[in-house]
Formats: structure tokens, sequence, C-alpha cells
């Protein structure tokens, strides 16, 4: 499946969460069978062999980030939000347009030298992404990459985010 056939499932609604944004809603696509199967096996593609184990980010990152690291035969690790990790963790505070915001991992959910690829469905400004990164390298891992479904370009998440390799398969202006 192209591009430009993953891109046609992708439902764009207008003014959410507040007027001015366009929501790119993945629902559709992860709801149809050959367009989810393409995601998974694209996005896991360029890391065969790479990869130790996949961190997705809470929520989407955990749709895309389970079948990702099935795909790449490794496991999976979660960056939660507060309060829903139930043992030892560390937490990563960051900022957003409108306040700021924490991710936690727990201290095991990466070994030290492990070789981690970050999933999530969505690349905007970076500040999420470079908060998983920061709490993989307090674990000790490196990070080898961050692999998206969607990259608003226009927001400069890469920027942000170099010199860490990212993979897009979509990318709006």
């Amino acid at each position: 499946m192209t591009s430009e056939e993953i891109k046609k499932l992708i439902r764009d609604i207008p003014d959410f969460p507040k007027p001015g944004i366009m929501f790119r809603d993945i629902t559709p696509l992860i709801g149809n069978a050959r367009g989810f199967a393409a995601v998974v096996d694209q996005m896991a593609e360029p890391y065969l062999g790479a990869v130790d184990v996949v961190l997705g980010i809470e929520s989407r990152g955990f749709i895309v980030g389970a079948p990702v690291a099935y795909r790449l035969g490794v496991g999976l690790t979660i960056a939660r939000k507060p309060g829903k990790l139930p043992f030892h963790f560390f937490d990563q505070t960051y900022d957003l347009e409108y306040g700021s915001a924490s991710l936690q991992i727990h201290q095991d959910g990466v070994v030290n030298g492990a070789r981690v690829l970050i999933a999530d469905d969505l690349l905007a400004t970076g500040g999420t992404a470079d908060a998983a990164v920061r709490l993989v390298r307090k674990l000790g891992g490196n990070v080898v990459g961050c692999a998206f479904i969607v990259e608003l370009d226009g927001l400069k998440g890469r920027e942000r985010l170099a010199p860490i390799n990212c993979f897009s398969l979509i990318h709006y202006d």
C-alpha cells in the first residue's frame, strides 16, 4: 500500500480539539486491516535487526508500538501519563504550547545499552517524543530512531529531535 493510499485512510477533523487545529484521525486507518498491516510493516522495515525494544508512547503509540515490536521480534516498553505505572519509575516533564505534561517509564523498562525505537502516531512539535528520548537515556538506553505514522512538517518536531533518525510515513505541511 502506497503512502497516498494510507493517507486517504486518515480522516481530517477541523477545529479539534480547538479552533484552528486540523486533527489527523488515524482510527479509520487502524480499522482497515490492509492499511494497518501496511503501516506496521513500513514502520518496522527500516529497523529490522537494529532494535532491542520498542517504546510506545501513551496512548496511540501503544496502538502502533505493540505490532511494530511484534514485527521486529522484540519486546515493548511503555511511557505513560503520570499515575498509571504501579512500579518504580522515572518521570520526565516537558512543555506544551498550553502548559506542561509528564511521561513516566518503569525503571526496568529499558536495560542499559538497549537499542530503542520510539513509536508514536504523530510527530508535531517533538515535545512528547523528546521526553521519551530523555527517559530512555536516563535508563542507559540508546535511541536508534523514532517512527511515526504522521508528521506535521511545519511544526519542526524532527529538528527538535535531531540528530535522532526520524521516520514518518505521511507528511502534512
